[in-house]
């Protein structure tokens, strides 16, 4: 299990992601969660999920992508959202990261960045990379400060890459170099 101060880092289970169906189904989660993916991501009936789980959990090369559920850490744990790294790269020695606190009642309190911090410290020690690096939107602020303090820095814009609620959004590239990390 990975841990952070405030958090755990689990296997998923197929209750997590039967979880996740409420957050899916909840417009402004599931707007910050996707962006412009928005159409795709929300809106599923539970089957989806339940068959989603078996495809993209039971069948994951590790080698390429890990993903997390993130709990919270203490006498009665409770389930708040998912992590994950993505497109590994041995040779680079980089991922992508990704993370979605689905329950509101954590939000802004420092989950989110716990939950990062852990699993960006598994990256770099346990798998031995030396680059992170992760995209969001500009009309996430919460997300982009979260980011930042891990240690996150803005490397690119993409303007106008996104289309959310009706206008253009530009989508922000923030990387994080093993050495620029605070173990």
């Amino acid at each position: 299990m990975i841990t952070g101060e405030k958090v755990e880092l689990r296997p998923v289970s197929l209750d997590d992601y039967r979880r996740a169906y409420a957050w899916r189904n909840d417009e402004e989660t599931a707007k910050l969660e996707a962006g412009s993916a928005l159409f795709l991501f929300s809106h599923v009936p539970l089957e989806y999920l339940e068959d989603a789980y078996r495809k993209e959990i039971l069948e994951l090369d590790k080698r390429e992508k890990g993903r997390f559920s993130i709990y919270t850490r203490g006498e009665q744990p409770e389930h708040i959202g998912f992590i994950e790294y993505r497109d590994v790269n041995i040779v680079s020695r980089r991922c992508t990261v990704g993370i979605g606190i689905g329950n509101k009642d954590f939000w802004g309190q420092g989950w989110g960045s716990d939950a990062l911090k852990a699993l960006i410290r598994y990256v770099f020690q346990t798998m031995n990379l030396r680059r992170v690096q992760l995209e969001t939107w500009g009309g996430n602020p919460r997300a982009i400060r979260a980011y930042e303090k891990c240690g996150f820095v803005i490397e690119g814009r993409l303007r106008e890459h996104s289309y959310i609620d009706g206008q253009y959004v530009d989508n922000i590239v923030m990387g994080l170099l093993r050495d620029e990390f605070k173990f």
